[in-house]
């Protein structure tokens, strides 16, 4: 037989065969034998199948089991093509291969599931924590942009995770519409600092750095097979990934000149650009960059406790990351208007998504769309 989950060009291995697996696994010793720090495993939950390769029932009218149309592949229950009980099995066998190469420095497996299921998506931790590394948590990518939303998402996970396994939050990626053009420009900046202080380990997808936003790709120049093989249901992925613009040049120092680019640069490539924004202390690189050095410099944002902040005002989610001696407070502003934070004690501004945080005795005055990063005691 000959089975395809996406691409016909994309054949399925049929890892119950024995010598297939042993095959994978001399693969991923290759590469660990070379020095690799380790592997995203794509679709990660769709290795295994049902022995008896029965085909998935329709949906019920009205459901998809993906957060969007996909054609006639949301139309059906994957619940034999996916998240078999024996694809558990084969991330033993990678995790111990792993740990074979873990002597001098930690090997990773990263998996990509898309399952909106807590319980589902951290079991893939393993029983034992046997298991992926890193489930990727792509909860915060289909959640309502509210900090009600977003606290109760953070929440619900860190509460699900199994003893002593390692969080980590994703806003984007090469499936999705870019953040800046999810939730708006403003809400982009406040968005990367909670990324990045939040407990576990951020992913960053390419641009959203500068706060690019979905390219215009017009018919004639994608390159989506999803877009290509289902027109206009709208599932093409090319605005998302677009060339990052590395300066205002006319191939945006992303290719030589005369070159065709893959896919568009942005339209605003001559002026949002890695060069142009270095040089700006309020853009969205610099921003970037500055939580970025926080974060290595805090322990607390690196390996501390997240406690949620409850008398946190309507529309600013608040949290407090700490370790050992070390206090500091995460306040963001979702909303479009100002909020003021009450805050306990002394308190001294380390990072804000905007240059000059407001902060007096006794509170913090936050703009429109405003993180703010405080230090206490």
């Amino acid at each position: 037989y000959y089975l395809h989950t996406f691409l016909k060009e994309q054949p399925d291995l049929n890892w119950r065969n024995p010598a297939v697996r042993r095959a994978m696994l001399d693969t991923l010793e290759f590469w660990l034998e070379r020095g690799v720090d380790g592997f995203r495993i794509d679709v990660a939950h769709a290795v295994m199948k049902d022995p008896e390769l029965r085909d998935n029932p329709p949906a019920p009218a009205g459901r998809r089991d993906f957060h969007k149309d996909m054609g006639a592949y949301g139309t059906q229950l994957h619940i034999y093509d996916r998240g078999h009980a024996d694809t558990h099995l084969v991330y033993r066998d990678v995790r111990r291969l792993l740990e074979r190469y873990s002597g001098t420095r930690a090997r990773v497996s990263i998996g990509e599931i898309h399952l909106f299921d807590l319980a589902e998506l951290v079991a893939y931790y393993g029983a034992e924590l046997d298991e992926l590394h890193m489930p990727f948590n792509f909860t915060l990518l289909n959640v309502p942009w509210t900090a009600e939303a977003v606290r109760s998402t953070v929440d619900e996970m860190e509460a699900a995770l199994p003893a002593g396994a390692w969080p980590n939050w994703v806003l984007g990626n090469h499936d999705e519409s870019r953040v800046a053009s999810r939730i708006g420009a403003a809400a982009a900046r406040s968005a990367m600092l909670l990324l990045l202080t939040l407990r576990g380990t951020p992913t960053l997808y390419y641009g959203d750095e500068l706060g690019m936003e979905d390219v215009p790709v017009p018919p004639e120049l994608v390159q989506d097979p999803w877009g290509k093989n289902v027109p206009g249901l709208g599932l093409g992925r090319d605005p998302e990934r677009a060339p990052i613009p590395w300066d205002g040049s006319p191939n945006a120092g992303f290719t030589r000149l005369g070159v065709k680019p893959w896919l568009p640069l942005p339209p605003d490539a001559a002026t949002r650009n890695v060069e142009a924004q270095a040089a700006k202390p309020d853009s969205m690189l610099t921003l970037t960059r500055s939580l970025l050095a926080v974060r290595r410099a805090h322990p607390a944002l690196q390996r501390g406790s997240y406690r949620p902040v409850a008398e946190a005002p309507a529309g600013v989610f608040a949290y407090e990351r700490a370790l050992g001696d070390e206090r500091l407070l995460v306040v963001v502003n979702f909303l479009p208007t100002p909020a003021d934070v009450r805050v306990t004690g002394i308190a001294r501004p380390l990072v804000s998504t905007h240059v000059d945080p407001v902060v007096r005795s006794g509170a913090c005055a936050l703009r429109p769309h405003e993180g703010v990063v405080l230090q206490m005691g």
